[in-house]
């Protein structure tokens, strides 16, 4: 008798645990399942608090996906050789953040993701503003990475000490070229000798953006085009006399010592905190005084010198890509599908973890406690999902919507969208970034002598093969003008 209900309870208990396992497999993973685990790279320097952070990433992707990440960041100055080493040498990772897009996508690095985008992506194709899924389509139509959804256009902004402004009662509308800066300049100059009337770095800034220019390719690659003109040509933009007008007062801004005199050497990096300088020069959508105050740690105001338009170099500034080599697609579509729809995820990523690197005020906006952990905002996902900032710059608590609207306002490039394919001139590319180095800091700083240094530009850029370049571009981009004409 003890025998047979002692084998009826060992069947009643193989029941139980097989209802129990049934159960659980509901859930993303089974406790005998190594959930996938995606590698992931970005741009940044890494974080103190980068392992903890991923971990809890892990918990919530583990929750709603079954999936895990190794998040990886990689510093600024060595970002772009190191996912090149990483392409090229086959070394196995599954999603990155891709600054040269267009090129490795030609290339076949990328995965091709429009199949993907009408099922496991279907969420995040919708949540993202169809102009920015115009600017990444490839000639043939397809798809290669997934852009942030930001704002469509990126301006040149001029920004400027919040008390500085009002002490001196400046109408910061007023100044919109850079000749019209200078006796504005002369006066800080003179009345604040501890701070640098202009500050700039060896990758300069877009002045040519202020004339309607944007560039064709690799901004390392000196091509534009004015892009709200109808059937513009392409340019050597240090061929054309904006570009000389721009040169020659920087250089008279550097002589008088408005510049600082390291600029040529100066790496470009994010603003530096407390660095008192008077006028400086970033490109950002609306309301980004918050941000940048934020991080120069005072109030500054800015004022946008450059006309609202969607270019593809704007589109392509954010996007995450998936490798071509992958072993996990499917998981990977899954997890960029969340990080632009989840706004528990997208928030975790952008300002870590609630309680240890920020808390939440009253009206639930973000106040930063901990400098051990920093999202790079445009590199990361949809920013419509992420709550706004308070803390000393508060950011407006309908800041989204009011991007919203500067979005519907943009003006579309007449080119966006084209992607030129370079595949074939790839030794000419070389050759003209090699010389773009060699002067485009010094230039563009007024370090040196517009006269004697812009003539041995543009000769070296021709024997660099810039005219074979730009003709191969026009070309491509007759063909692309006519088939979008139709």
């Amino acid at each position: 008798m003890y025998k047979r209900w002692f084998i009826f309870g060992l069947f009643l208990l193989l029941i139980i645990q097989l209802i129990g396992c049934t159960k659980h497999t509901e859930a993303p993973i089974s406790n005998n399942e190594t959930p996938v685990n995606l590698i992931y790279y970005t741009i940044g320097e890494p974080d103190n608090d980068l392992r903890k952070v991923n971990d809890k990433i892990n918990e919530v992707l583990l929750r709603k996906i079954g999936i895990t990440i190794t998040y990886n960041k990689i510093g600024w100055q060595e970002y772009d050789s190191r996912l090149n080493t990483i392409i090229s040498s086959d070394t196995p990772f599954d999603i990155a953040f891709a600054p040269d897009y267009s090129t490795y996508a030609k290339q076949g690095k990328w995965l091709k993701l429009n199949d993907y985008l009408m099922n496991q992506g279907k969420d995040m194709y919708n949540a993202i503003d169809p102009m920015f899924w115009k600017g990444v389509r490839l000639p043939d139509g397809s798809i290669y990475g997934i852009p942030t959804n930001k704002e469509l256009a990126v301006v040149e902004h001029w920004m400027y000490p919040a008390d500085l402004v009002k002490k001196y009662h400046i109408d910061i509308t007023k100044y919109n070229t850079l000749e019209s800066l200078e006796p504005l300049l002369r006066m800080i100059q003179i009345n604040e000798p501890d701070y640098l009337p202009m500050e700039f770095n060896r990758d300069a800034h877009n002045f040519f953006k202020m004339y309607g220019y944007e560039y064709i390719t690799n901004y390392k690659i000196p091509l534009m085009i004015q892009s709200t003109q109808s059937n513009a040509s392409i340019v050597n933009i240090f061929e054309t006399d904006e570009a000389k007008q721009i040169l020659k007062t920087v250089r008279r801004y550097y002589q008088l010592g408005f510049i600082n005199k390291d600029a040529a050497l100066r790496e470009p990096s994010s603003l530096q905190r407390g660095l008192k300088v008077f006028w400086k020069s970033a490109s950002g959508g609306p309301l980004s005084e918050s941000v940048w105050s934020k991080d120069l740690g005072y109030q500054v105001v800015a004022h946008p010198v450059t006309q609202e338009v969607a270019t593809t170099e704007s589109v392509l500034g954010g996007m995450m890509t998936v490798n071509a080599n992958t072993k996990h697609p499917e998981e990977s579509i899954k997890f960029l599908n969340l990080l632009n729809t989840d706004p528990e995820l997208r928030n975790l990523f952008n300002y870590g973890i609630e309680g240890v690197h920020y808390n939440l005020n009253k009206v639930g906006q973000v106040v930063l406690v901990s400098p051990n952990y920093t999202g790079i905002q445009y590199t990361q996902g949809n920013w419509f999902i992420l709550k706004t900032l308070g803390g000393k710059y508060p950011d407006p608590l309908d800041k989204w919507e009011q991007y919203r609207a500067y979005n519907a306002k943009v003006v579309e490039s007449k080119v966006l969208g084209f992607n030129p394919d370079l595949s074939s001139l790839s030794e000419q590319v070389d050759e003209i970034e090699i010389v773009w180095n060699k002067y485009y800091p010094i230039l563009m700083t007024g370090s040196v002598d517009v006269d004697t240094f812009l003539p041995k530009f543009n000769q070296e850029l021709h024997e660099a093969g810039i005219d074979d370049v730009r003709k191969a571009i026009q070309a491509q981009l007759n063909t692309w003008q006519e088939h979008h004409s139709n």
